[in-house]
């Protein structure tokens, strides 16, 4: 019997405060559907948070007079959060028990999402939706090396698609909820929202997850890692941030993207020397494993990036209200919930290079397509894009995440889900600043004459070059008291300029999922067997 399988009878013997009471199991305890749905109930918390704060941002920056780059933090700050905490939380899981860890990350991440909404400042805004970020990465690789120890390898691919459905009901759920919220209520409820149902997963998970841990766990931990992957992720990101301001040629992003590379050379050097590493680099000796995990980053970039943006279209743009943006961007979300369960099926099958490949494929048509659409596009134009992008992102993530957890040894469980996490972050924030960034270049190269091309007088062009960071919100910088036809020109020309850097940004990710399908032809099926698994 295998040391996970002992700690799974211990765990069941009478007395064991989470196991029995007088002698007989409880009732759902360590039940893997069971064990399934409290995961479920605390990852859909963070599925509804990445949709409802995109529809709450055009709010948030006008109620607290955020500009890009504050916007930008509200999202990057919780992302950037969760990628550099995601591995240490995934060995945190691992060492001293998969479900502590989750249902601490439970607790942080609604008593954060409290906070948010309480903070009257984007400054605190920003700190708390980093608090959020940190307790979310507790709760996350948790959930996956959860389902890795429950369910047995036959049965590992099915959970694992109705794990990604449920986020993805909580993504397509998440723009009508979050609009209904933000139209009639205001945005801060749309952080309120997850309290209640933070309580609802801490007390099904409390009850039914059995726990689980690495019993070949050595007594140290990796804090140098920790601290030289966290600065190395920090630098990367902050520096992609400030290279939308700067531009990439300023000081400021090349000296923090310089140290990112140094730290993590210096990461990896001494992860190669550590006696119990925080990231075992002999995980990236499997090709499906690192291939998988690049591919998540490039599907989670192009993801990211296209909602922040559309979001900014659809409200900005086309005037439409918060609720109708949400409701026009179901073909993409609500999709999704479909798209799980059968990337789950075909990888089951085939394996996941062929919903990776599909997916990548589809990404990279529907990007394109995206970047053809005008100011005054009809929404009939635009809706079967989303609808490709969500079929896609459910075929990525679904056989990315078992392409990852599947070639990851079960001992480290948590480690493969903090790793495909990080991926999926890291990819979010790479998209967000990323095509922000080429987004917003575009603006500032093309505004003056955009302007003056829509009758702006080339004075009062030159006067508002100044605004880039506001158009490149889709925001027209009328000033007080512009006559009519001045504003209509002001609007128009602005308008006209954010459409040129979207329709950019779109390009360069469609031609970055274009070369990810070549990626998703080196990635095979899970090669390591499912220790201590129950039977279903």
């Amino acid at each position: 019997m295998s040391r996970s399988s002992n700690a799974a009878v211990l765990d069941a013997l009478p007395g064991r405060p989470d196991g029995t009471a007088r002698g007989k199991p409880r009732a759902g305890h360590g039940h893997p559907w069971l064990t399934l749905v409290a995961v479920a109930l605390g990852v859909m918390m963070v599925g509804l948070d990445a949709t409802v704060v995109s529809i709450a941002n055009p709010a948030i920056a006008k109620n607290l007079h955020a500009d890009l780059a504050g916007l930008q933090w509200v999202t990057n700050g919780y992302l950037l959060a969760l990628a550099v905490a995601l591995i240490p939380a995934g060995k945190l899981a691992d060492r001293f028990g998969r479900k502590k860890i989750f249902l601490a990350g439970v607790i942080g991440f609604a008593l954060a999402s409290v906070m948010v909404g309480v903070s009257g400042g984007i400054g605190m805004v920003i700190f708390w939706r980093v608090i959020q970020g940190f307790a979310g990465a507790l709760l996350q690789p948790a959930s996956l090396a959860i389902l890795r120890n429950t369910f047995p390898a036959e049965k590992l691919n099915t959970a694992i698609g109705i794990w990604g459905a449920t986020v993805g009901i909580s993504i397509a759920g998440g723009p009508i909820v979050g609009g209904l919220l933000v139209e009639n209520v205001n945005w801060e409820s749309v952080f309120f929202l997850n309290a209640p149902l933070g309580v609802i997963a801490l007390a099904v998970g409390a009850w039914v997850i059995r726990e689980s841990r690495d019993e070949e766990a050595k007594g140290s931990f990796d804090i140098l890692g920790v601290g030289l992957l966290t600065g190395a992720l920090f630098a990367l990101v902050w520096g992609l941030i400030k290279a939308g301001s700067y531009g990439f040629g300023d000081a400021l992003p090349l000296w923090s993207f310089a140290a990112s590379i140094v730290l993590f050379v210096a990461f990896a050097i001494w992860e190669l020397r550590v006696e119990d590493p925080l990231l075992p680099l002999g995980l990236f000796k499997s090709v499906s494993l690192s291939a998988a995990t690049g591919l998540i980053v490039l599907g989670f970039f192009a993801m990211f990036g296209t909602i922040f943006f559309i979001t900014l279209y659809l409200q900005q743009v086309h005037g439409m209200s918060p609720v109708d943006a949400g409701i026009r961007m179901l073909p993409m979300t609500a999709v999704f919930i479909v798209a799980s369960p059968i990337a789950g099926a075909l990888t089951a099958r085939f394996g996941p290079r062929l919903p990776l490949v599909l997916g990548m494929a589809f990404t990279s048509v529907a990007m394109f397509g995206l970047s053809r659409i005008s100011v005054d596009a009809s929404y009939n134009s635009i809706w079967p894009w989303f609808l490709l992008v969500g079929l896609a992102f459910g075929m990525i993530i679904v056989a990315g995440t078992e392409a990852i957890v599947g070639n990851a040894p079960v001992h480290l469980a948590g480690v493969a889900g903090g790793l495909q996490q990080t991926a999926s972050q890291i990819g979010g924030v790479l998209g967000t600043a990323v095509l922000g960034t080429i987004l917003s270049t575009r603006v500032g190269n093309v505004l003056a004459d955009r302007l003056t091309g829509a009758g702006v007088p080339a004075g009062a062009a030159h006067q508002l070059e100044g605004s880039t960071q506001y158009v490149s919100q889709g925001v027209a910088p009328v000033p007080p008291g512009a006559s009519h036809q001045l504003a209509h020109s002001i609007t128009t020309g602005s308008h006209l300029a954010f459409m040129d850097g979207f329709q950019s940004s779109m390009v360069v990710a469609s031609a970055v999922a274009l070369a990810a399908v070549f990626i998703a032809l080196l990635v095979g099926r899970g090669e390591s067997p499912v220790e201590g698994g129950v039977a279903v």
